[in-house]
């Protein structure tokens, strides 16, 4: 690691302001041996960060040894770990990056830190020592990207290494300082095999999805913020026949997809003159040049909506993406207001009929109270019917209760309605039971 890397908390590249307040021994003996860390670590060029943790733990020692005796063996272990975040890893938030257990960190300036286990949030007892030293942190995500935070450009999205999504803000947009959310994403990507353990689907479910993404049938993926949207599109995405080149757009690469062909592509923000930016809808219509078999777009949020639908409709059978919505029909809506942000003076039927004969169809899934993420409707997209997109659910989750530890009570069920899509699937050579869609009498 060079000396410019260790350094990074040092640089200022957006004023923000520090509050005053007297510093307890402890948090002098750490700026101390911070301050001696970063002077001595100047001789180690191109460590690892295993042996930058080591050699920060020897050298930490004897300091501790003689300027902290005051400290009891447990403040020195914390002033060392303190140190060390702050150093290469991103400070008071690191261990809650390294657990498993944690899917989203939520910084809500210096003094407050939350963190979300099983669905639920909670705030944690860790806190910054002021707005400068979430700035840092913030800095040490964006800069590696060529991304850029300040106060000309108070909002970035980024990413962790691990692939984790990184949204900040600062002042003089966020009152209570420099606010810093992160939503984890696991090491290995989730399988079918977790979803069926979480509970978001069952088995039959299951197979007819395979079955739709295996048949080239264009699928969209709808629910609300943290429904598990992603997630869902990762796992589709591992059905996808290992043969086909996949194009994947996304504003922040976070699909990891385990087949030979694969083309992920990113967006770009402006430049610090304003220049030089590439949309989600730049890249969906140069996809459409490079001879994909799938199309596969993170989310779809903006006036690349007409594009994928138009790419949908021209041969490009097989594409995957999400939108935010409350429900399937809701996501129809969406998108009709998404295409209308093209530009494009098209008649609302002109519109409907396009999404009518683009998507085959629609998976929700919702974020339930208990914190569980479930996929409430498959819906078929049957067509037109005069001005009226018509739609069918396959599968629906049915709620019963709650337990009274405030656990959702319920289960899966067909409606017992033979999807008009089966007749694709026989065709290329997929038999699904009938008794797959038997639903309640």
């Amino acid at each position: 690691m060079s000396q410019t890397q260790v350094g990074d908390e040092e640089k200022k590249t957006f004023n923000v302001p520090t509050e005053k307040r007297p510093k307890t021994h402890q948090e002098i003996i750490e700026t101390r041996l911070r301050d001696y860390l970063i002077e001595e670590l100047k001789q180690y060029q191109d460590l690892s960060q295993d042996e930058l943790s080591e050699t920060i733990k020897e050298l930490a020692e004897p300091f501790l040894e003689e300027e902290g005796d005051r400290l009891t063996f447990e403040a020195k272990k914390d002033v060392t770990s303190s140190v060390m975040n702050d150093l290469i890893g991103l400070g008071p938030i690191t261990p809650f990056i390294h657990d498993e257990t944690v899917t989203e960190v939520m910084v809500n300036g210096p003094s407050e830190i939350y963190v979300e286990r099983n669905g639920k949030i909670t705030r944690t007892n860790h806190t910054f020592k002021d707005n400068r030293h979430v700035a840092n942190v913030i800095e040490r995500i964006v800069n590696p990207l060529g991304r850029r935070i300040d106060e000309s450009n108070p909002m970035v999205d980024a990413r962790l290494s691990d692939g984790s999504r990184v949204n900040a803000i600062i002042p003089p947009l966020a009152l209570n300082g420099p606010t810093l959310t992160i939503r984890k994403f696991s090491k290995e990507p989730f399988k079918v095999d977790d979803l069926l353990r979480f509970g978001t689907f069952n088995q039959e479910m299951a197979d007819f999805l395979k079955a739709c993404v295996q048949s080239y049938l264009n699928v969209f993926v709808s629910g609300g913020t943290g429904s598990g949207k992603t997630t869902t599109l990762n796992v589709l995405s591992s059905f996808i026949q290992n043969t086909d080149r996949i194009i994947t757009i996304e504003d922040a690469a976070e699909l990891k997809l385990h087949q030979d062909h694969i083309i992920p592509l990113e967006s770009r923000p402006p430049n610090i003159e304003g220049k030089g930016e590439i949309t989600i809808r730049d890249l969906v219509r140069n996809s459409l040049r490079m001879r994909p078999d799938r199309i596969v777009v993170g989310e779809v949020r903006s006036a690349e909506a007409l594009d994928m639908l138009q790419a949908m409709n021209t041969g490009h059978d097989g594409s995957l993406g999400t939108g935010h919505a409350n429900t399937p029909r809701d996501m129809l809506s969406r998108l009709e207001t998404m295409v209308l942000m093209a530009g494009m003076d098209l008649p609302i039927k002109a519109i409907r009929e396009q999404i009518a004969g683009a998507i085959d169809l629609i998976i929700h899934q919702s974020r339930m109270k208990d914190g569980t993420r479930k996929i409430t409707h498959i819906s078929e997209v049957l067509g037109m019917e005069e001005n009226t997109i018509v739609m069918q659910d396959i599968f629906v989750f049915k709620q019963t209760g709650i337990s009274q530890s405030g656990k959702i009570e319920g289960h899966f069920q067909p409606t017992g309605i033979r999807p008009q899509i089966i007749d694709r699937l026989e065709q290329n050579g997929i038999n699904l039971p009938p008794s797959l869609f038997r639903g309640e009498w």
